[in-house]
């Protein structure tokens, strides 16, 4: 079965806008061609997309996978028009992925100093998805924090942080100076909790520092959101969470590969 490009990026607006009229108006299309055009790709694919009623659009199951999978998709088409482009203008580019805490100025200014040649674009990626550009093509490396999905990665260990736990300031231990995991027994804990509770870090901060949970959190992180509210103890038995550099396993293209060598020495020496 051959996809429609159009059709996915038509039923992405619905999705995101859940109804047919604003999507509409962001497409700047009529909104009788959108319909016409989801029932089209809900007959190509054989299954109901959306429920519609009278006043919102809400998404099936199978709605919901295909609104999962355009990312991917859109990420890996756009990834593939860059590459297409710099290969027409013979330029040489490196994008780079970095999760939240983690900084990569360094490494990137050894680098650019080192290869003059290559444009380096770092890219900030979300807690929960880490991974996700070096799949669809989007980042060439990424400097991540574990865990995540390694499947079809390639990694190069560089160090490790501790973990400290965010607790709300009115909470009964926030007096201590440090707390164990066993203090916590009992807690909502944040990081196990689905991950539509909180979508960000901001949100996740927001929802502890309102009493909904505690988190542990990399040190890294936790320097980033300083605020009146929160409180951040050390918990002597946690085990500290390694971060490291992700390539895609298979080939690698030269700049990757000198890349990786300047960011493990310069990162190491710092996180080791």
């Amino acid at each position: 079965m051959d996809l429609d490009l159009r059709k996915l990026r038509y039923f992405a607006a619905v999705a995101e806008h859940r109804h047919f009229g604003r999507a509409a108006q962001a497409l700047y299309i009529a909104q009788p061609v959108l319909s016409r055009q989801i029932r089209a790709l809900e007959q190509e694919l054989g299954c109901a997309l959306l429920r519609r009623t009278t006043r919102s659009v809400e998404l099936t199951p199978a709605g919901e996978q295909l609104q999962a999978e355009c990312k991917d998709v859109f990420g890996a088409v756009d990834a593939a028009v860059r590459r297409v482009n710099e290969a027409a203008h013979g330029g040489e580019r490196l994008v780079v992925a970095f999760a939240p805490g983690l900084l990569v100025a360094e490494a990137v200014r050894a680098f650019t100093a080192e290869h003059p040649g290559v444009e380096v674009e770092p890219l900030g990626v979300p807690w929960w998805e880490q991974e996700r550009p070096l799949r669809d093509g989007r980042a060439h490396v990424g400097y991540l924090r574990e865990p995540f999905d390694t499947t079809g990665l390639r990694l190069l260990p560089v160090g490790e942080e501790t973990r400290v736990a965010c607790l709300p300031a009115a909470h009964p231990l926030a007096r201590r100076a440090a707390i164990t995991t066993a203090d916590l027994a009992g807690e909502t804990l944040l990081n196990a909790e689905p991950r539509r509770r909180t979508s960000s870090l901001d949100e996740k901060f927001e929802v502890i520092a309102l009493g909904g949970g505690v988190a542990l959190v990399p040190a890294s992180v936790a320097a980033m959101y300083s605020r009146a509210d929160l409180v951040y103890l050390p918990v002597t038995d946690a085990p500290p969470v390694r971060t490291c550099l992700a390539v895609p396993a298979g080939r690698t293209a030269p700049r990757v590969r000198a890349f990786l060598a300047t960011a493990a020495r310069v990162l190491t020496a710092h996180t080791g």
